[in-house]
């Protein structure tokens, strides 16, 4: 079997190290794996495709942010990619983002309508069935059950001066519901409920968690504490953007509020962000590295996921393997990866609870708390396992496509 796949980055971040990790399953099981991006890549075992460049990539945003219809440029980078995807004759696609300013959904979708190609794809967030956003809850927005118009949410992400939600909403539903042979993944049941809510609702869709590489996220001894001279307990967040949706200005309410015995470090500051931390938060900008990630997430007391906009975010299973129990806000999927034993869930930017609960767990056995937090890991969350379950999707879907 010939897979491909199609993210706007590979093997980083979270979207990019699950596309990766799908790949190698295919690989490990037999067979051939190609990934095709759009912005950025690190070293990966499957033979990467680049859509498009910097240049298109920067055109795209332009265009988004003077029209948005964000997916709609990036034409001669889409075409040029179909040429490619004709001579390679993939027998299933995996989308994963298509948003990131890289792709022409038009001209994908009748492309894949044209050859009737088995189609997964995993949503990672709401764009596919909205008329512009990734989320809404935060705005209690319910236009996109209906037909998106007069967004609210022009001004964030994909960002534009004008509102165009309604086309966007109506193009999308045409074209993301012509193809016949198309299943989604969610990783979530909160992404799962709002899907069936939505014009993809005719599709099957298929829950299944993201996973880690639980031989790299394991507990991790290091010398970290000793280097930054950190206080006893430590209380940590992990984000490729530290925004107010990830959380960053709870965080630094939590800061007033906790005594000396508590640091609470940040992972994946911009360098602005970085000046003016209050003293008790260390703020480190983003790595790349898993066992620096494993080193920090072993070391922290607990794992803070102040989210208000999430699917099912995977620092939440990185700490749970690495042996760390999280607190996470009442946030979409994010309470589905802990239980009563590795975890607690309080409601949105109550910083008064974040604080109640992380004085509830230092008061208990952490060595028993880690070893919960690792066994939940192993059981629900182990790439190995989970990422199977895109290769068996597949193989029924060329089965019944023959």
């Amino acid at each position: 079997m010939r897979i491909l796949q199609i993210n706007s980055v590979v093997n980083t971040g979270s979207t990019g190290r699950i596309t990766e990790e799908i790949g190698n399953i295919f690989i490990k099981n037999g067979h051939e794996s190609y990934i095709a991006y759009g912005r950025k890549a690190l070293n990966s075992k499957s033979e990467l495709i680049k859509i498009g460049n910097t240049s298109s990539v920067y055109r795209h945003g332009i265009q988004t942010l003077l029209t948005d219809k964000h997916g709609f440029f990036s034409v001669e980078a889409t075409k040029q990619f179909i040429i490619k995807i004709e001579s390679l004759k993939p027998d299933v696609v995996l989308l994963h983002n298509l948003h990131g300013y890289y792709i022409n959904i038009e001209l994908l979708f009748n492309y894949f309508y044209k050859k009737n190609i088995p189609v997964v794809w995993t949503l990672f967030d709401c764009w596919a069935f909205t008329g512009h956003c990734t989320y809404f809850d935060d705005v209690n927005c319910e236009k996109w059950v209906k037909e998106c118009f007069n967004c609210p949410k022009t001004n964030k992400y994909p960002k534009a001066w004008v509102d165009n939600s309604t086309f966007n909403y109506n193009q999308k539903k045409e074209l993301f519901t012509s193809i016949l042979n198309l299943q989604i993944v969610t990783h979530s049941k909160w992404l799962s409920g709002k899907v069936q809510n939505s014009f993809l609702k005719k599709y099957k869709v298929n829950v299944t968690p993201s996973a880690v590489d639980i031989n790299q996220f394991e507990p991790t001894a290091s010398n970290l504490k000793e280097k930054y001279k950190l206080n006893k307990y430590i209380i940590l967040g992990c984000a490729n953007i530290w925004n107010q949706r990830k959380g960053f200005e709870d965080f630094l309410k939590l800061s007033k509020k906790l005594d000396a015995d508590f640091t609470i470090v940040l992972i994946g500051l911009s360098k602005s962000q970085l000046k003016n931390l209050p003293k008790n938060i260390l703020g480190i900008q983003r790595t790349e590295s898993i066992k620096e990630l494993a080193q920090w997430y072993t070391l922290a007391t607990v794992f803070v996921n102040p989210t208000t906009q999430d699917n099912f975010p995977t620092t939440n299973i990185e700490a749970l393997a690495c042996g760390t129990p999280v607190i996470t806000y009442d946030t979409g999927g994010s309470p589905e990866a802990i239980d009563e034993n590795t975890g607690r869930i309080v409601d949105k930017n109550d910083v008064d609870s974040l604080k109640e609960k992380i004085l509830e767990f230092i008061q208990y056995d952490m060595s028993i708390l880690s070893e919960h937090c690792r066994k939940r890991a192993l059981a629900y969350y182990d790439k190995d396992k989970r990422y199977m379950d895109y290769l068996n999707i597949c193989e029924k879907m060329i089965l019944k496509n023959n």
